[in-house]
């Protein structure tokens, strides 16, 4: 069972349960995370649920698309097929900056601890590692840098905060 950690490093216990075709085998309070396509389909069905649902994204799914459907989600789980796939990068941007979802974005799948610093600043609020993957190392890896010059979904870049600090003091 993968761990689950939060952007801060934190170990958390995961309460969700990825669907695996078997509806029947799922309680009705449990918190569940099902592909889009299946989400899409008998979304009616998923919704008349008393536990909360997640949609897990694969790298084509369009992030876009989902944006309707928000206030029936309460996470949003992007699935890494590889470690060299970007694709996940954006759609978390996405999710978080287009779509403005406030929910819960967690990286899934092949998740490196050396990504997880952009991974963060991408958007991504939890982080499913596997369990071989070391958790003081995953410490390091999102307190890597101190400072980043670039914005981030939920920080100005670096300029513009040296900006408004001089405009604080003035």
């Amino acid at each position: 069972m993968p761990k689950l950690i939060d952007r801060k490093g934190a170990l958390l216990a995961d309460n969700w349960v990825m669907f695996d075709g078997d509806a029947g085998s799922l309680k009705p309070d449990q918190d569940v995370i099902v592909p889009l396509d299946v989400w899409r389909e008998f979304k009616a069905r998923w919704s008349n649920r008393t536990g909360r649902i997640g949609i897990l994204l694969s790298p084509t799914d369009d992030v876009t698309s989902l944006a309707p459907d928000f206030a029936q989600v309460a996470l949003v789980a992007v699935s890494f097929a590889s470690f060299t796939d970007g694709r996940g990068y954006s759609q978390a941007r996405l999710l978080r900056e287009r779509s403005a979802f406030a929910g819960e974005v967690r990286a899934v799948g092949e998740v490196l601890i050396d990504q997880l610093f952009y991974l963060q600043r991408c958007g991504f609020s939890t982080f499913a590692l596997r369990d071989d993957q070391d958790l003081e190392a995953a410490n390091r890896a999102l307190q890597a840098f101190s400072e980043s010059y670039q914005s981030t979904v939920n920080r100005a870049p670096l300029f513009r905060r040296r900006q408004a600090s001089v405009a604080l003091a003035a």
